[in-house]
């Protein structure tokens, strides 16, 4: 994904000002620039990055409200964009969740400098909570509606919590992506999952 697709990509925060894709381009390349040189987070001031991206700082402030927003945005900007789900079934939109979910594996294994902020930004409280709130937690949302929709429309079973099934989901992919760093992600991994879970988690009335 590049940069200008970023920009307009769904469920990125719209600020009060008309935006301005070439200023915000610069700015958030100039951070990418700054992370490359081998500069932590921890010392990106926004004066540097303004000095780096060649604009004010108050340029920066009419668009993020301080750094943690912005290096929210910078990583935002280099991860794949969140799928349009197809909402034909569960199945399908379970499957295009975890397909974004290996993508985004691929893109971090593929990008030290995305895996090394990855690792940073979890080291700073500030960061990471600006990060879980604005990313984490509404894909999150997503896919516990996405089951709940699942469980009421019968094709899930009803006695499994959410939040279990959940995890029973994602669960598999996030180990191949976050705690095997060198296992295996296939295309065909996400209908693989998906299709081996829906096997026990059907209503017994519905199986095979």
């Amino acid at each position: 994904m590049s940069l200008a697709d970023s920009q307009t990509a769904p469920g990125l925060p719209v600020r009060g000002r008309p935006r301005s894709e070439a200023v915000e381009r610069a700015i958030v390349e100039g951070v990418m620039k700054l992370l490359e040189d081998g500069v932590p987070l921890a010392e990106l001031s926004i004066e540097r990055i303004a000095r780096t991206a060649g604009v004010g700082k108050a340029t920066i402030y009419r668009r993020w409200s301080g750094k943690e927003e912005l290096f929210v945005d910078v990583v935002r900007a280099a991860e794949p964009v969140d799928p349009e789900l197809p909402g034909t079934s569960v199945r399908d939109d379970l499957v295009a969740l975890l397909e974004q979910l290996r993508r985004r594996g691929l893109v971090s294994r593929s990008s030290a400098i995305l895996h090394n902020v990855y690792a940073q930004m979890k080291s700073s409280p500030k960061i990471w909570r600006a990060y879980d709130t604005t990313v984490v937690e509404p894909r999150r949302r997503i896919q516990l509606e996405i089951l709940r929709r699942g469980q009421l429309s019968g094709e899930l079973r009803d006695d499994v919590d959410l939040d279990l099934l959940n995890d029973l989901f994602v669960g598999p992919m996030l180990v191949r992506t976050v705690m095997r760093p060198d296992g295996e992600l296939p295309e065909g991994l996400a209908e693989q999952i998906v299709d081996s879970l829906l096997t026990g988690l059907r209503p017994v009335s519905s199986r095979a």
